[in-house]
């Protein structure tokens, strides 16, 4: 585990980070201990669940009317969420610590490694510009049925109707999200945790996929799953799941990147 103190992040050079293996039953560990993370800091935790499903519900009430939109902006939503969910990566860190639960340091840790994780900011949302786009695509060439509203839409892919635009468009999400996922899975925790830059925490991150390829998968599946969940429940359960799952990355992190040992490569902590 890094080592802390007061004084804010070193500057020297960090070590490219190792990348541990990790057996497949792990991403269940990593869900249950997010759910401590958020049994013992429910406050700021559950503020960020707020978040989460107050955008979820902005986005469904906006776009009623224009299903396409929604569906590009919902599964954006999956694409966002390592970005979005800096806080509650914090939050486990502190709780890992044994510092206190606050909600105010959490809301600026970006400032931490500004730089980079704007880096990585930019890098997420041309991806998901472009996935935006690709997803209208896909409805103005293979979505053949009448428009109906968003209810409607979803009666309609819960009978599998339209099954070539279904097959379409699940394919084409689910490269862009294999993209994401490959280079985010780690990479946000690294550059808050030890000072790592943009390039190599996403390479550390696709380097953590590669090496464990079935429990990245089972982690990946519990993710949308988790999140699914919470948009079937009129967005309510993802006030809950959204801080297990960001809890549970935070974890993952811990459980895939080998501890630095050496003092001079080490983040200090503010």
């Amino acid at each position: 585990m890094s080592q802390q103190n007061e004084a804010g992040p070193v500057a020297d050079e960090q070590p490219f980070p190792s990348v541990r293996e990790v057996d497949a039953a792990a991403p269940l560990r990593w869900v249950s201990r997010g759910f401590a993370d958020l049994r013992a800091c429910p406050i700021p935790s559950l503020f960020y669940g707020f978040c989460f499903a107050a955008m979820g519900l902005l986005v469904t009430m906006v776009f009623e009317h224009a299903y396409e939109y929604t569906a590009a902006l919902t599964s954006g939503f999956l694409l966002l969420g390592p970005f979005l969910a800096m806080g509650l990566y914090e939050i486990s860190r502190r709780h890992e610590l044994g510092q206190s639960c606050e909600l105010r340091p959490t809301l600026t840790v970006w400032t931490r490694n500004a730089g980079n994780i704007g880096i990585f900011a930019v890098v997420l949302g041309i991806v998901f510009l472009v996935w935006a786009r690709a997803s209208l695509v896909v409805f103005a060439l293979f979505y053949t049925n009448e428009l109906p509203n968003l209810s409607g839409f979803l009666t309609q892919l819960l009978a599998l109707e339209n099954i070539e635009f279904l097959l379409v468009y699940f394919s084409v999400g689910m490269l862009f999200a294999t993209i994401v996922f490959a280079a985010s899975v780690i990479s946000v925790p690294l550059m808050l945790d030890r000072n790592q830059d943009a390039i190599t925490s996403m390479l550390a991150s696709i380097g953590a996929l590669a090496r464990n390829p079935g429990p990245m998968l089972v982690w990946a599946i519990l993710i949308v799953a988790l999140t699914i969940v919470g948009f079937l429940s009129f967005h309510l359960g993802l006030v809950v799941l959204m801080p297990v799952v960001g809890h549970a990355s935070w974890h993952a992190y811990r459980d895939l990147v080998a501890p630095v040992t050496e003092p001079s490569a080490t983040l200090k902590r503010p």
